[in-house]
């Protein structure tokens, strides 16, 4: 080729790319104007996550080669969060489906954790998680089905609450009160988190709705509790000291706050919660078979096959026997909370895993197994998606490599207030909005 030749190929070329980029950027600037100035977050930059809440325009792809889609309108939540005032800028990567505590993708590769980028940032938000970390954003949108915002946010250091079930709706159709999944956020503080729950909340007839704003709950003393604490795990394996050593130091600075604080061992069956969370991973499955313009299997991950092989081979007698399990964990459940108040566990059994620890493209996993895999790493969080409890991870220690080890809080159905109120008294005695990673944007 001449030299002009190669030029006007070079032109070309550039033009085509930049054709592409406005293509896939417009949709993102044109949401990221669509937000109320007035909503008691207006303006605050904002990023949600690659699973929905929908924003009208914007692509999806759920973290897969094999799903592509474009929202034809704003979901319910995504509403909701434009009425707070968040100017959504970006999305943020996940696993595929969002079925892992990595979030690791063919599609997006890894998502390093800004504290040690050769360490996961958790799953499956763990976009969001890290980009709050990093100072990116104060304020990320996450979901979590089996511990997916409260295992990323124990992993990078922030604030991730999942509310009750059904206290928030991905709709416009969608209510994720009818499965274990809840969409939410992860941020800094706990004022945020309160502000943002203030603002998003869904009206529901099953659970109570605290007579004042969260933002003014959490200044305010919830008095005396009954608090309970574990450290050892409804699984087989252990937590690793550095991690149960954090939450006996919390345990201990909750009794000196002035609550009653006692150590527990709740009779939770694992075995139950990883059936229960069947139910969930095969409701993806069907959606995967029912889909309009059902995706080429052969570019989704090898768990992502097993589980769209096996949802088609599912019988009734198997979604009963998983809904059955799903009953007897939540009475479990209840039980804790029949003598406790709260109820304070870790997040995860060790500290944030090198990439490639958990690889979902690895075609020996079934469901199952990968199920029990993922809650070895994390065993104290799925149970509460199984009852529709509230739980909150919260950012309360440090490794002696500098790692971030998260606490988790769960409270009765509907008693977000609780956790809130604890979480702030927390924040105040054991502070750690000064604790930045070494990658981090202030």
């Amino acid at each position: 080729m001449s030299p002009a030749e190669v030029e006007a190929a070079a032109r070309d070329a550039v033009t085509s790319v930049a054709d592409e980029l406005g293509a896939l950027t417009q949709p993102l600037f044109e949401s990221a104007l669509a937000y109320d100035a007035d909503g008691p977050l207006g303006g605050v930059p904002f990023v949600i996550k690659d699973s929905g809440p929908f924003a009208r325009g914007v692509s999806f792809a759920f973290g897969s080669r094999a799903i592509r889609g474009v929202a034809d309108q704003d979901h319910e939540l995504m509403r909701r969060f434009r009425r707070a005032g968040l100017a959504a800028i970006g999305q943020t990567c996940a696993p595929e489906l969002s079925l892992s505590f990595a979030t690791e993708s063919r599609l997006h590769g890894v998502t390093g954790n800004p504290w040690n980028l050769a360490r996961g940032a958790g799953g499956s938000s763990g976009g969001a998680a890290a980009l709050v970390a990093a100072g990116a954003v104060p304020v990320a949108h996450g979901s979590d089905g089996a511990g997916s915002i409260r295992i990323p946010a124990a992993c990078c250091g922030v604030v991730g609450l999942k509310p009750s079930r059904a206290r928030t709706t991905s709709g416009p159709e969608l209510q994720r009160g009818e499965t274990m999944g809840v969409d939410f956020a992860l941020s800094r503080t706990i004022r945020d988190t309160a502000v943002l729950l203030d603002a998003v909340a869904a009206p529901n007839a099953r659970l109570a709705t605290p007579e004042r704003p969260y933002e003014e709950l959490v200044r305010i003393d919830p008095g005396r509790l009954r608090i309970s604490v574990t450290v050892a795990p409804w699984s087989r394996g252990a937590v690793v000291p550095e991690i149960a050593d954090t939450t006996r130091r919390t345990a201990d600075m909750l009794a000196w706050i002035g609550h009653d604080v006692a150590e527990v061992s709740p009779a939770i069956d694992q075995g139950d919660v990883v059936a229960a969370e069947l139910l969930a991973i095969h409701a993806a499955g069907r959606a995967l078979l029912l889909a309009p313009r059902r995706p080429d299997t052969r570019q989704l991950e090898a768990v992502s096959r097993s589980i769209v092989a096996e949802t088609a081979a599912m019988t009734d007698a198997d979604v009963a026997g998983f809904a059955d399990a799903q009953h007897r964990v939540t009475a479990d459940v209840e039980r804790v909370f029949a003598t406790a108040d709260l109820l304070v566990t870790p997040v995860t059994a060790e500290l944030p895993l090198l990439h490639g620890t958990l690889d979902y493209n690895d075609p020996r996993w079934t469901a199952r197994t990968w199920l029990e895999r993922i809650l070895e790493y994390g065993p104290f969080t799925a149970a509460f998606n199984v009852s529709g409890h509230p739980a909150i991870s919260l950012p309360l220690g440090q490794s002696r490599s500098g790692l971030p080890i998260g606490v988790q809080l769960a409270a009765p159905l509907g008693r977000e207030d609780l956790l809130l109120q604890v979480a702030a008294q927390l924040e105040q005695a054991m502070p750690w909005i000064e604790r930045h990673p070494p990658i981090f944007a202030g």
